[in-house]
């Protein structure tokens, strides 16, 4: 085995590493309203968060192929692995660090923001428009999505079942639930799963394994697919508590009805921007938004926005945070290998 080949299997693991990473800690995006308002136990909604990760990883590849191809130009060779080794070591350690504080912060930008700064890093071209199109303008819109909608089907349901009995409503909700978890799971694999794909991708065309085709475009091999697919449902299963205490709780107290919608629509976004416009948005933006639209619709002090502060601080920082570790990271292996 040579070195070039043992420096892919080592990137591949440590992307697998990621997945994981990734599922534990975005986990509660899928499962915490529903835990919170005691429509699933968490083992039995990890279960399922699980299983339907799995599931929405398999369904596609248009999200890969944009984060394979579409962040930056990663030269072919040993400094292309460098790269992507960085990158994802950048974005695991901020992965870890949120997760400790319980901060749902973004996976899916802590990983762009590690392959743009070890790209900087190595002095190789970043496509700045391909980020500002597929990454920037979504992560400004989907969480406007996310609350807009959020507060409009909140308010269409408080309509539609005024009248109704209140403890039989929230037990037909807490059935819903079950659903929707299910489906916002669904989202999280075809959103975050792919992303995954994409950089063990990114880095098979680098060393040489796998080539573009005539328009320059790739495929996602089947074993990377069922690679990520397994790797992000196991960290799923793994939990993500700290995180799910957040979401379920501190940002608001939710109702089964505002369980039901803030998961409904923030599913409703994740397999829209994957599937129609292949776009890698934050799960955990678009969920932690659709939760406050739907605690806004009581009044707006019903949110708490100093916990909704903090979350968005961790969003702000997360891009050049991750960038900065994968660039320390690059310059080390470069000293090293150097």
């Amino acid at each position: 085995m040579d070195a070039a080949f043992l420096a892919l299997v080592v990137i591949v693991l440590v992307a697998l590493a990621f997945d994981y990473t990734n599922g534990f800690h975005d986990a509660a995006n899928a499962i915490a309203v529903a835990v919170s308002t005691k429509a699933l136990t968490p083992r039995v909604a990890l279960a399922l968060a699980a299983v339907m990760n799995l599931v929405g990883a398999l369904l596609s590849t248009e999200v890969a192929k944009t984060v394979g191809a579409g962040i930056i130009d990663a030269p072919e060779g040993d400094d292309g692995l460098r790269i992507v080794f960085a990158a994802l070591i950048g974005a695991i350690v901020w992965n870890l660090i949120t997760w400790y504080f319980g901060l749902p912060s973004s996976s899916s930008h802590a990983l762009i923001g590690g392959l743009v700064g070890a790209a900087l890093a190595a002095a190789h071209s970043v496509q700045w428009m391909g980020i500002l199109d597929k990454v920037v303008i979504p992560m400004v819109l989907a969480p406007l999505i996310g609350f807009g909608l959020g507060y409009l089907f909140m308010l269409a349901i408080l309509w539609t079942f005024r009248g109704a009995h209140v403890s039989r409503a929230n037990r037909g909700f807490r059935y819903a639930q079950i659903v929707s978890s299910a489906t916002m799971a669904l989202g999280h694999g075809l959103q975050d799963a792919q992303k995954t794909m994409g950089v063990i991708t990114l880095a098979l065309y680098t060393s040489g394994e796998l080539t573009a085709n005539s328009s320059g475009d790739f495929e996602v091999p089947l074993w990377v697919v069922l690679a990520a697919a397994l790797a992000i449902s196991a960290g799923t299963y793994a939990g993500g508590f700290r995180i799910m205490r957040t979401l379920g709780r501190r940002i608001i107290q939710l109702t089964p009805a505002g369980g039901f919608s803030a998961q409904t629509v923030a599913s409703g976004v994740m397999v829209t921007t994957a599937t129609v416009f292949a776009v890698p948005v934050s799960t955990t933006h678009i969920t932690t938004t659709s939760i406050m639209g739907v605690g806004a619709t009581r009044r707006l002090s019903a949110v708490r926005w100093g916990v909704a502060r903090s979350i968005m601080v961790a969003w702000v920082v997360t891009l050049p945070a991750a960038g900065a570790v994968a660039a320390l990271v690059y310059f080390a292996t470069d000293a090293v290998t150097g």
